[in-house]
């Protein structure tokens, strides 16, 4: 063979080498990408909460998940101190209690030490406001100081008892809701103080001090309960205007025209959670339970036969636009089941919770393949004047903004599925 043709089949060989070392490579590089894009959707499609746990850790999982910065629940950009905060991180403090699990305790006090400074000022808070939802978050605080004994908590919840001292009041002694809303008595604000004024002074009062403040607590029920009751129904209307100067008060009797579900609910949450911290003797108690038995009976008779849920104007169920709503539903379920376990209502309450309950899993709740829950058909918000102006009637309350997994609802949610063991 000349030496010529030996050089160029020798070339030729090492190039179809080459080629071949090229696509085997090539080959193996696919294989590697396709490989890591299955391990990746296998990774996505891992249970991210185990559809195992009870209902209340999935739950508070999914809102860890949701809003890994407890200072920023209710779909916040920025953190705040707020009602909501505190409504959800009471419900991990008792889902802490149950499983012992760090990872709840830990998102309750991430929250706070994001919120109170060294100094113990509260962040975001402007005590000049006296709003009343701002109490809410204080149950926060309360749990926390005695385990850590930081003091800047214990300046902080100083702060809030200073709010409750300054708060403006209607001529017969009821907590203004707001400082702008004169005059003014809401069902949400016996939610959003009496439990925390109770728990303060439990824990920090002792003589005669307790007892004046137990009986201001005591008080404000019975007024909430003389002013917005309807004797016809046993239910309570959302707020009452001791001035009368409201476009939404009745001219007459000062209460706002219709029976919103979540001031219902709050309204029941507010009695079975103030009694944990009102002492056995004091005077009014058996009263609040009363209370409570006549608001039992009243949420029985608007609840929802077929399903179990409640609508959110309780009383107006075939009218066009209502609907049945997840945080009412959720907090009359919760304050029922509470009541029921603590003593104050007989056991037969008992089977309405759970209806109420199965309904809500049945209708309200959705799990992603991941495992993570969301509660659907909650109301985003709901109030009484301002600006634009809420005027509480029927459409004002059924036209608000519907969104999922609103903290008003997936609070008391955790807290009923807690109470049922569920």
């Amino acid at each position: 063979m000349k030496k010529r043709e030996f050089s160029f089949i020798t070339s030729s060989i090492t190039i179809i080498v080459m080629v071949l070392i090229i696509f085997a490579c090539k080959n193996k590089n696919e294989e590697k990408v396709d490989k890591a894009e299955n391990e990746s959707v296998t990774a996505t499609n891992e249970m991210m909460i185990s559809e195992n746990l009870k209902w209340s850790e999935r739950m508070m999982l999914s809102e860890i998940e949701r809003f890994p910065e407890a200072s920023k629940l209710d779909f916040r950009d920025k953190p705040k101190w707020s009602y909501t905060n505190g409504l959800v991180l009471t419900a991990a403090k008792r889902v802490y209690d149950e499983t012992k699990d760090e990872r709840f305790y830990n998102y309750i006090y991430n929250y706070a030490d994001t919120m109170i400074t060294d100094k113990g000022e509260i962040r975001t808070y402007d005590i000049e406001k006296q709003n009343l939802d701002m109490l809410k978050s204080g149950d926060v605080l309360l749990y926390l100081y005695p385990k850590t004994k930081e003091e800047r908590f214990l300046i902080a919840l100083k702060t809030l008892k200073k709010q409750i001292e300054t708060q403006p009041k209607t001529s017969d002694g009821g907590f203004w809701h707001k400082k702008r809303y004169t005059h003014q008595m809401w069902l949400d604000g016996l939610y959003m103080a009496e439990p925390f004024y109770a728990h303060y002074t439990r824990m920090f009062s002792e003589g005669d001090e307790a007892q004046k403040a137990f009986d201001e607590i005591v008080r404000q029920f019975d007024l909430i309960q003389k002013h917005t009751l309807d004797k016809e129904t046993g239910l309570l209307y959302h707020g009452w205007d001791e001035s009368r100067e409201q476009k939404w008060a009745n001219k007459e009797t000062g209460t706002s025209p219709n029976f919103w579900s979540r001031a219902m609910g709050w309204y029941g949450m507010a009695l079975v959670d103030v009694l944990d911290f009102l002492p056995e003797s004091q005077k009014g108690r058996e009263r609040l339970i009363n209370y409570l038995q006549q608001y039992a009976d009243a949420v029985i008779s608007v609840q929802d036969r077929e399903t179990g849920l409640w609508y959110q104007v309780l009383d107006q169920p075939k009218r066009d636009g209502n609907y049945l709503e997840a945080t009412g539903s959720a907090m009359f379920v919760y304050a029922l089941a509470k009541a029921v376990n603590k003593g104050y209502l007989p056991e037969k309450y008992l089977e309405i919770a759970n209806k109420g309950y199965q309904g809500i899993i049945d209708n309200l709740i959705e799990v992603e393949d991941n495992g993570m829950v969301n509660l659907t058909q909650c109301c985003a918000v709901a109030g009484l004047g301002g600006d634009p102006y809420r005027d509480a009637s029927f459409e004002y309350y059924v036209n608000e903004e519907i969104r999922s997994n609103d903290p008003k609802g997936t609070g008391p949610f955790i807290m009923a599925s807690l109470e049922l063991n569920k």
